[in-house]
């Protein structure tokens, strides 16, 4: 009878070591957990992607004194969403002493589409607005590499380019490869599938946008009317003069042309990026193969600026138009100067429409007085 108490005991005993072990390595395994995570190797595993979205706010990058924004996007596809927040991994500086998955996302290649001019026709309000587009990624400052930097390689080229995920597309801005002799067979050289966007604007209005860009860093510079002629006298024009130079869009056409067809190059109208931006950008969407994200939901008319700007993103408080160097007032130039400069460049203009097939009406048009 005793044996049998103490047998049942045992018996009774036994079964508690047994409840006991679950409870034991659930503790084991929570202490290891902690030892890690206190160690700093939880911290190597990236947010949810989808969590990031309720922080996403408007991003200010300052380069070459330039103030520039990239915009979130707030408009974008739940798709498109994850890539572009993907891709902004890639262009984060990961902790040193964290392992990081982030670089892992996506590649730098060269641009396979290059906003190639022409200076003040509009080019960084179009780099400005292609920029919601979720799957396009851009430098912010121009690389100036087809006329500046050709010397330092390919592969310093492409260390510039941001990363970009399958889909999305590489895109850089400098307004002077149009007018640089060597840079289309540069480009060529890169690929010979490389889209080309020509942002161009009225000749006579860009040429006094120029001079008014210029004047405003040197204030001691000659009148227009004193550089634009070459002898006041006669009334011949100076074409030495890069501001008048620019504007010969047929001469340089010509030079892209020996490389280029004509089916790799859009032509922006400068005037209607101002009038319609959307209609603009639903054209530079379709040439890059893109869905139309970027609409006329996205803009309102600035009436103090003469532009149109950006709605502000959802995080942001205020809208974002472009810089305070853009919409200068131009200065007073005498209507016959402009007059006698018109008529230098309507040969040129239409030899332009007949190369482009397109009319931009400049011959016909008002010079603007803003820039």
């Amino acid at each position: 009878m005793g044996c049998s108490k103490w047998r049942a005991a045992f018996n009774f005993g036994h079964l508690k070591v047994h409840s006991k072990l679950p409870v034991f390595f659930t503790m084991i395994i929570l202490f290891i957990y902690l030892f890690y995570c206190l160690n700093g190797y939880c911290e190597s595993l990236p947010r949810p992607v989808y969590d990031q979205r309720s922080n996403l706010q408007t991003k200010i990058i300052f380069k070459d004194g330039q103030e520039t924004e990239q915009l979130g996007a707030y408009n974008a596809s739940p798709v498109s969403f994850v890539r572009e927040q993907l891709s902004d991994l890639t262009n984060s500086d990961p902790p040193s002493n964290n392992i990081s998955i982030a670089n892992n996302f996506g590649s730098k290649k060269f641009p396979q589409a290059i906003i190639i001019g022409v200076k003040k026709g509009g080019t960084r309000a179009l780099l400005e607005f292609l920029r919601i587009h979720p799957d396009v990624r851009a430098v912010g400052a121009e690389p100036h590499f087809f006329d500046r930097f050709y010397e330092k390689g390919l592969e310093w080229y492409r260390n510039l380019m941001p990363r970009t995920l399958e889909g999305q597309i590489t895109m850089e801005k400098t307004p002077s490869y149009f007018i640089t002799k060597e840079a289309p067979r540069r480009v060529f050289s890169m690929s010979r599938h490389t889209r080309l966007i020509v942002v161009v604007r009225d000749p006579v209005t860009r040429a006094v946008s120029d001079y008014t860009q210029t004047l405003s860093k040197s204030p001691g510079l000659p009148s227009f009317q004193n550089l634009v002629f070459r002898n006041a006298t006669t009334g011949l024009i100076d074409t030495s003069w890069s501001a008048v130079r620019i504007g010969i869009y047929a001469k340089h056409l010509e030079n892209w042309l020996r490389y280029f067809p004509l089916s790799r190059f859009l032509f922006v109208s400068g005037e209607r990026l101002v009038t319609d931006p959307a209609g603009e950008m639903g054209r530079v969407q379709d040439f890059l193969g893109l869905k139309r994200v970027v609409t006329d939901k996205h803009f309102y008319f600035n009436q103090t600026k003469g532009f149109p700007c950006l709605k502000k993103p959802e995080g942001s408080s205020r809208p974002r138009c472009l810089g305070k160097s853009k919409g200068r007032p131009h200065p007073q130039i005498p209507s016959e100067v402009l007059l006698r400069l018109r008529d230098f460049y309507r040969p040129f203009n239409l030899k332009f429409y007949q190369m482009t097939g397109h009319d931009f009406g400049w011959d016909q048009m008002a010079t603007h007085q803003s820039s």
